[in-house]
């Protein structure tokens, strides 16, 4: 048994996902009577990610605010402003690409109880009282706002404690991390109960709507890869940007696609930095930096995800608060985890500007894991793949004075 188990994790999770969708199918159609032991496996996968998230958005944004050494002379400002820019500028177009192709989901639990916000004066007052709300209440709550301004003030007012207090939080926040990629190996199985119940209540047209919404992510990750990004690179460095775009996409996007993971195409970055003979006192800082705060990709994949749970539940969406889903995106996918599948997690801090419940949101992120095959690996490839293009663009600028 313990064999057989450790074969199982030597398989890849995008292999094991694969598996556990094929079967989910398969189940569905043949046995549908096995309804009820089936679909709780989906079940507790949602719970465990909703009793985890909370947790894990507070410890990562506390731990990383409180971590950050200032002072250091690195040349980082453009670097910086690319990175901001490149992520804002991919929510942006996420938003607008779920207004031109909006997109519904298929939800177990209906929105009874959601009052939509009325304008950006609700949404405005909700988002003030739920950065106030007590800190304790707001991680039980699942109060994602809160939980994040809570974050910051404390991450704020570590960075003055002594190195085994920071060294004490670091170690909680690895901790977290690891309970996380804990939940998330078990993806296989949730998603197994999680499409069998799909395709047991609504047929194979399920499996449509994943596909839809597969294009719309991979699409307009497409578009900020091939056409954002060589405008921003354009305006700051004024050369022609496809032949920085192309090799960046070829030999840091694609093993960065394979590997799902930007910390673990670092190395690969690194060597095509020293390729390029970028300036290795910037990039020796930038590349890492970038794998964990240059998230366009997470961008485009809380945006969409967040706007089709709102198109679901027949919320309307103004301009404003798409701006500020924007903005709010953008922060959230810097504060992405590191585990595959980071990104997800952080939907129901989004989907909470619109008043959407955790019970909701965290179906969606479930969602997200079922079409992770592809679009965890076209969000990483982007993610990593901006890091080098805006390392290059940031350099090429500073030669243009």
């Amino acid at each position: 048994m313990k064999r057989l188990f450790e074969k199982w994790n030597s398989i890849n999770l995008v292999n094991r996902i694969i598996v556990g969708i094929i079967i989910g199918v398969v189940l569905a159609l043949t046995i549908p009577e096995a309804v009820s032991g089936i679909t709780i496996l989906g079940s507790l996968f949602i719970a465990a990610l909703k009793a985890v998230a909370p947790v894990l958005v507070f410890v990562l944004v506390m731990n990383a605010i409180a971590s950050h050494v200032g002072g250091k002379a690195t040349n980082m400002k453009m670097v910086l402003v690319l990175y901001a820019i490149g992520t804002i500028s991919a929510g942006f177009v996420a938003v607008i690409v779920s207004f031109i192709f909006p997109t519904t989901l298929t939800l177990k639990t209906e929105a009874q109880n959601i009052a939509p916000p009325s304008g950006i004066g609700e949404v405005f007052e909700k988002l003030l009282f739920n950065i106030v709300t007590n800190p304790v209440s707001a991680i039980m709550d699942a109060n994602y706002l809160g939980i994040l301004a809570w974050a910051v003030i404390l991450g704020i007012a570590l960075k003055a404690a002594n190195d085994s207090t920071k060294s004490m939080l670091s170690n909680f926040s690895d901790a977290v991390t690891k309970v996380v990629q804990w939940i998330i190996s078990l993806a296989p199985f949730g998603i197994m109960g999680i499409v069998f119940e799909a395709v047991y209540t609504t047929g194979l047209s399920a499996l449509g709507e994943y596909v839809r919404l597969i294009a719309i992510l991979v699409g307009t990750m497409f578009f900020v890869a091939l056409v954002v990004n060589p405008i921003i690179v354009f305006v700051v460095a004024r050369r022609n940007p496809y032949p920085l775009i192309l090799m960046s996409l070829r030999e840091s996007g694609i093993t960065a696609f394979f590997t799902r993971s930007s910390a673990a195409n670092i190395p690969v970055n690194m060597a095509l930095a020293e390729k390029l003979k970028l300036d290795k006192d910037t990039y020796a800082v930038s590349i890492p930096l970038g794998a964990t705060i240059n998230m366009a990709g997470a961008a485009v994949t809380i945006s969409v995800l967040t706007m089709a749970t709102a198109h679901t539940l027949g919320i309307e969406v103004d301009f404003m608060t798409a701006v500020i889903l924007m903005v709010l995106s953008a922060l959230s996918a810097a504060g992405a985890s590191g585990v595959a599948g980071g990104s997800l997690m952080l939907i129901p801090l989004a989907c909470s500007l619109f008043g959407i419940s955790d019970d909701i949101a965290m179906q969606v992120v479930a969602i997200g894991f079922i079409i992770g095959v592809v679009q965890d690996s076209c969000e990483t490839a982007l993610n990593s793949s901006s890091d080098i293009v805006f390392t290059a663009a940031a350099e090429y600028a500073k030669e243009r004075k």
